[in-house]
């Protein structure tokens, strides 16, 4: 038995098979090191005679998941994957590929270049590049569709859909799914192919009905937003029915190489490791966390339930309390339909949801919360409210638990000061639904504990969250930005802009939707509320628009009402304004003394983006964020910023320095007394 190192690959000879090991952890990333030991093993697999087959797998928990995003911003050093993935198949004795953990992206595209593919029951497979603004680029387009066809490879390429073994086995992805040793099942496969090769280059696209593609191609481009990564993908997808293979590979190439080096895909990237980085906490805040298995959630609305079913499917037991038997009653139904809701549509096996059900404890005794390891408050969104609960909460929570309030705006530490331990106090802001939206703000008070935060933070993970430390502000970061750029959209009303337009200009440059539809879908008494209770502390000299004031006083408070800025006859959308609305705009910039002029998308867009970006450097100068690349984390997750612009930071970096400052000011004159522009400096030097 020899054995021989290379960088991250690892090649042992086993009897007549030659056992190839990537180690790169965490995630066996393709890069470099890894490309010139797969390319070495597979030539000492060609060169050595007593060798009949080779068998790629993975060390430690996966296969490979993926390639070295940090490569993709340079030049990419020889050998390529292309060239590996070549290798392997000229050669003249077969490969096996054993998959276990995740097989992704450049992993798959490496495991379908082989002769045959093991893998362990529960290994994910995909192509996931669209999602980061590339196609596959070491054959994925054109093997995938071999195996599975046009249509569902359009399917899984432009969507990143991941799918399992079993899946896998179904579309021939994977020859075999096995329990148990799989480098053994492996090397066993390997020597049944010793002397014959099995590459699905050679084998032919199968023949399909072309409206089964045409629909996968609209479908792919609806959800897409018709990207330049989802045009690519399904254009190399219909070469491989088309053309030679290799000629598709080398179109394939060249696009993958066009598109990693574009805007979208950097921005795409850059948003990728924000992601990651956001959950690190600083040093001065690394703790161990506190044990968390029992958590109560006060309040079993909307928002109350979703914390419950986030937590019921983390493994946790939930003590869902409630005031009265009848809103405790409402709150289990929530829950139960929830999951009646999942089995029907085939996405939790019954006996999983009957097993996280079990684990939810429904109750009226505050005297339950002595039970929790960790307590969240979920009522309404009202201070002397939050803090009679935390009143009651100080009373009966066990000494050690960590209390978390759910507030979207409210000030963590005039509610902490109600108990006698504010250092186990936090805020946890959940975005609507909860179990739905991944974003979870984690709000560190004055006194919050190291460890308390640590906890927040670990338990957002276990929630499969991206959770994003904040400090204690007004709307923290996400709502804080937000209300700057509404507050800028609103002026842009009474300069002469239509809520229409503003909507329209928005949701082009890729905003789910535009901040007025956003209004009425969350009801303008929201808003008009905190308006409300602000009123006293507002400076008279502010610039101040009452146009959603107005529309409340006349009964128009969004959706729900079926008005608000827009009209919802039979619960649609009518696009365009009324006349009661443009009466109420045109009156508020008549009693400002504005005349009204045309702003175009450019314009809308652009002062939009700058009143976000400033907001930005305000915050992260007052150390409300803790980098940069929180904010766009933030702005993406929560708040329906086009991923593929990377989020406010990162377009401010993309934008002349000199013209940015120039249009700030500017914006600073149209925007009045109050606003204060920001050193950007905070933010435009990485």
């Amino acid at each position: 038995m020899k054995e021989e190192t290379m960088s991250t690959v690892r090649t042992e000879q086993i009897g007549d098979v030659l056992l190839i090991e990537i180690n790169n952890p965490p995630i066996n990333a393709g890069s470099l090191t890894v490309r010139q030991g797969l390319t070495a093993a597979i030539q000492q697999l060609q060169a050595q005679a007593d060798l009949v087959a080779g068998v790629i797998i993975g060390g430690g928990t996966t296969f490979v998941a993926g390639s070295d995003l940090r490569e993709f911003g340079q030049p990419l050093q020889d050998p390529q994957m292309p060239a590996v993935i070549a290798l392997i198949e000229a050669c003249s004795k077969p490969v096996v590929a054993a998959l276990h953990g995740a097989a992704l992206g450049g992993g798959l595209e490496l495991a379908l270049a082989c002769d045959a593919r093991i893998a362990l029951a529960g290994t994910l497979l995909g192509l996931p590049e669209v999602t980061l603004g590339i196609i596959p680029g070491a054959g994925g387009t054109q093997r995938l569709p071999r195996r599975v066809g046009v249509a569902r490879a359009i399917e899984m390429i432009c969507s990143g859909e991941r799918i399992t073994a079993d899946k896998a086995l179904a579309l021939r992805l994977i020859d075999e799914v096995v329990a148990g040793d799989l480098q053994a099942h492996a090397m066993a496969l390997a020597r049944r192919l010793a002397g014959r090769k099995c590459r699905i280059r050679d084998e032919q696209v199968p023949t399909e009905d072309a409206a089964a593609i045409e629909q996968a191609e609209q479908t792919a481009l609806r959800a897409g937003k018709r990207r330049p990564a989802v045009l690519a993908a399904i254009a190399a997808v219909k070469n491989a029915a088309r053309l030679p293979i290799d000629e598709g590979l080398a179109q394939e190439r060249a696009v993958f190489q066009q598109l990693r080096v574009s805007t979208e895909a950097y921005a795409l990237r850059h948003q990728f490791f924000a992601e990651r980085e956001a959950a690190k906490l600083p040093a001065a805040l690394q703790a161990a966390p506190r044990p968390v298995q029992t958590v109560a959630v006060i309040g079993a609305g909307t928002m109350g339930a979703g914390i419950a079913i986030c937590a019921l499917d983390a493994g946790l037991n939930v003590i869902l309390l409630e005031q009265d038997d009848v809103a405790l009653q409402r709150g289990q139904q929530r829950v139960a339909e929830h999951y009646q809701s999942r089995v029907a549509a085939g996405k939790v096996k019954a006996a999983v949801a009957a097993a996280s059900q079990a684990r939810l404890s429904p109750t009226t005794d505050w005297v339950q919360l002595g039970r929790a390891d960790l307590v969240i408050e979920a009522v309404f969104e009202d201070m002397p409210v939050k803090q009679d609960v935390f009143r009651k909460i100080d009373a009966h929570a066990r000494s050690g638990a960590v209390l978390a309030t759910n507030t979207s705006y409210l000030d963590v530490d005039a509610i902490a000061q109600l108990t006698a331990r504010p250092q186990d106090v936090l805020g946890l802001h959940f975005f609507s639904p909860a179990n739905v939206m991944k974003l979870l703000e984690v709000v560190r008070g004055e006194r919050t504990a190291a460890d308390v935060v640590a906890t927040g933070m670990a338990l957002g993970k276990k929630l499969k969250k991206l959770p994003v430390l904040c400090g204690n502000a007004f709307g923290f970061i996400g709502n804080c930005i937000y209300n700057a750029y509404r507050k800028q959209c609103e002026f842009m009303l009474e300069d002469g802009a239509w809520p229409e337009a503003v909507d329209q200009a928005l949701t082009d440059l890729g905003f789910a939707m535009g901040p007025f539809a956003v209004a009425d879908l969350s009801g303008l008494d929201i808003a008009w509320r905190m308006r409300k209770a602000q009123a006293a502390s507002r400076d008279p000299r502010e610039r101040y628009v009452g146009i959603l004031d107005q529309l409340c006083e006349q009964g128009r408070l969004g959706r729900k009402t079926g008005a608000g800025y827009y009209r919802y006859p039979d619960g649609k959308q009518v696009k365009a304004t009324d006349a009661i609305v443009r009466a109420i705009i045109e009156q508020a910039s008549s009693q400002r003394g504005i005349t009204r002029r045309t702003l175009d998308a450019t314009e809308i867009q652009r002062r939009a983006l700058l009143a976000m970006v400033n907001e930005a450097a305000l915050l992260l100068a007052e150390g409300v964020a803790s980098r940069p690349s929180d904010i766009d984390v933030v702005l993406v997750q929560g708040y329906g910023f086009p991923r593929w612009e990377g989020g406010p930071v990162f377009w401010a970096r993309q934008q002349d320095p000199a013209q940015l400052a120039q249009d700030l000011q500017r914006l600073a004159g149209e925007s009045g007394h109050g606003f204060v522009v920001a050193d950007l400096s905070v933010l435009l030097n990485p």
